[in-house]
C-alpha cells in the first residue's frame, strides 16, 4: 500500500467544518490502496473540540505531531479576553460590535502574520519533516488549507526532497470572502498573492473544492490542470435519515457559524412577511440558529420581532449536528453576500443533502451551489433581494407541513458521498506515483 502525508491544521479532538473533510478522506481512502501519515499541531488553538470525531479516526492511523507557538495570547490579552476563551475566525463579534481593538487587531493579522498566524510553524515544521521522511518515506505529500501555512509547509518539504505534492485548497485564499476585510496595505496585499502564486504555480496539482474555485485558480496561475474534488456527506451518519423523527414544530435550522456577511435580512423579512399571511404559523414556527452566530444576527432577529420563534444553540459536536439537520422540518442554507459568492459550497450543503430534508437556500441563482440544489431537486434557491419568492417557498413548505408531505428529494447524491470522493483523491494521487 502506497503512503502520502497530511499536511493539516485542524484534527480531533478539533471540531468545526476545518476537520471534516480529510477526517472523513483518511476514513475511507485506505480502500483505494493509500495509507494516510497525518501531520498536525500538538497544542493548536482551536474554537471547538468535537471528540465525537475521534471516533472516526482509525485507532491504528499513524498521527504525528509537533508543537506550534501562535500569537492567540497575546491576541486575547489586547483584547482583553481570558486565556481560556476560543478565537472563532470568519469575523464573528458574539457579544458586542467591532471595537476599536478588534479592529487594530485585524490589521495586525493581516499585515503581520502572512499568510496568516500559524506561519511561525512553517520553518520548524520543514526541518523536522525533511528529516522525518528520510527514515519513514512516503509517496505523496496533501497540504489543505485554510490556515494556508500549511502549504507553505508542504512547498518547503516538497522543494527539500522531491516528493508529489497536491495542494488542496478546502477554501480560496485570496479571492476568500473576508479578504478585503483584513485591512491590508499593498504591501500585505502583494505578499498575500506572490505567496498564493508560489503555492499554485509549485504543487504538483491543486485541488479546488468548487468548479468557479478551479476556473479562479486557472485564471490566477495558469495552469489548465487544477481538478475540483467537491466537499461530501458520509453516508454512515445518515443511515438512520428515513426514520428519525422529525420536530413537532415547523422547524427551519442553520447549522454551523453565521458571520456578519452571512446574516440573512431578506430572511428575517420574508419570515416576518410570511407571518402575517399564514394562519398558525406564529404558533407552530421556530428557527434553530445552531452555532457561533455574529452580533448583527441577534439585533436582527429583534429587530424583525422574531425573538419568540428562534433559538440561539451554541456550537454542537458533528453527530447532534447530523440529529438536528435529520429532525428539522426545513435546512437553511446561507451563502455569503460577497464578491466570491458563486464560487461557494458550503460544506453542509452536502450533509443537509444527506439528512433527506428540504433546503431553502440563499445565494445567486447561477452559483455552484445553485448548481448542486438544481442537480440534485434538493430544494428552492432565491437570491438575496427576493423576499416575494423566499417568502412563498415558506409557505409552501409549511402548508406540505401542515399536511404531512413535506419530504426533502436528493438525486445523484451518491456522486457525493465521502467514500466515492476519497477514491477520486486517491486516483489523482495515482496519476503522481506511477
Amino acid at each position: 500500500m502506497k503512503k502520502f502525508l497530511l499536511i493539516t491544521y485542524y484534527w480531533p479532538p478539533a471540531g468545526g467544518g476545518g476537520v471534516m473533510r480529510w477526517v472523513k478522506m483518511t476514513k475511507y481512502i485506505r480502500q483505494y490502496g493509500w495509507e494516510p501519515v497525518v501531520y498536525t499541531p500538538e497544542n493548536g488553538e482551536t474554537a471547538a473540540f468535537d471528540e465525537s470525531l475521534a471516533k472516526e479516526v482509525a485507532p491504528d492511523l499513524q498521527v504525528v505531531k509537533t508543537p506550534i507557538w501562535e500569537p492567540y495570547q497575546l491576541y486575547k490579552q489586547f483584547l482583553g479576553r481570558k486565556k481560556e476563551e476560543k478565537i472563532y475566525s470568519g469575523f464573528i463579534n458574539e457579544g458586542k460590535k467591532e471595537s476599536l481593538a478588534q479592529k487594530v487587531s485585524v490589521f495586525i493579522r493581516g499585515n503581520f502574520f502572512i499568510p496568516d498566524a500559524r506561519m511561525f510553524w512553517i520553518k520548524p515544521s520543514i526541518k523536522y519533516l525533511t528529516k522525518y521522511l528520510q527514515e519513514h518515506p512516503v509517496d505523496a505529500i496533501v497540504s489543505t488549507g485554510p490556515p494556508h501555512s500549511m502549504h507553505l509547509i508542504a512547498e518547503g518539504v516538497h522543494k527539500a526532497t522531491g516528493i508529489p505534492w497536491v495542494a488542496d485548497f478546502r477554501d480560496p485564499w485570496t479571492n476568500i470572502d473576508f479578504y478585503k476585510d483584513l485591512r491590508l496595505t499593498s504591501w500585505a496585499d502583494a505578499r498575500h498573492k506572490a505567496l498564493e502564486q508560489k503555492v499554485l504555480r509549485r504543487a504538483s496539482r491543486v485541488v479546488a473544492v468548487t468548479w468557479r474555485s478551479r476556473d479562479e485558480f486557472v485564471e490566477l496561475c495558469g495552469r489548465k490542470d487544477i481538478a475540483v474534488i467537491p466537499n461530501g456527506f458520509d453516508d454512515a451518519d445518515f443511515a438512520q435519515a428515513e426514520t428519525a423523527k422529525l420536530d413537532a414544530e415547523f422547524s427551519i435550522a442553520h447549522i454551523g457559524s453565521m458571520n456578519k456577511d452571512r446574516n440573512p435580512e431578506v430572511f428575517w423579512q420574508a419570515v416576518q412577511a410570511a407571518l402575517a399571511t399564514a394562519p398558525g404559523l406564529q404558533q407552530k414556527l421556530k428557527i434553530r440558529l445552531i452555532g457561533p452566530t455574529d452580533f448583527s444576527v441577534r439585533e436582527s432577529v429583534q429587530k424583525y420581532g422574531l425573538e419568540a420563534n428562534t433559538e440561539f444553540i451554541d456550537f454542537v459536536p458533528h453527530s447532534d449536528a447530523v440529529l438536528y439537520q435529520q429532525q428539522s422540518q426545513v435546512l437553511l442554507l446561507l451563502i455569503n453576500n460577497s464578491p466570491n459568492a458563486r464560487t461557494i459550497i458550503p460544506g453542509k450543503l452536502y450533509e443537509y443533502l444527506g439528512s433527506g430534508r428540504p433546503l431553502l437556500a440563499i445565494g445567486p441563482k447561477d452559483s455552484d451551489s445553485a448548481k448542486v440544489v438544481e442537480l440534485t431537486k434538493g430544494g428552492a434557491l432565491h437570491n438575496y433581494e427576493d423576499v416575494e419568492g423566499l417568502k412563498n417557498s415558506i409557505l409552501a413548505f409549511f402548508a406540505a407541513y401542515q399536511k404531512g408531505e413535506l419530504k426533502g428529494s436528493a438525486e445523484g447524491i451518491q456522486q457525493f458521498t465521502r467514500r466515492h470522493l476519497a477514491g477520486e483523491f486517491a486516483g489523482l494521487l495515482g496519476t503522481l506515483t506511477k
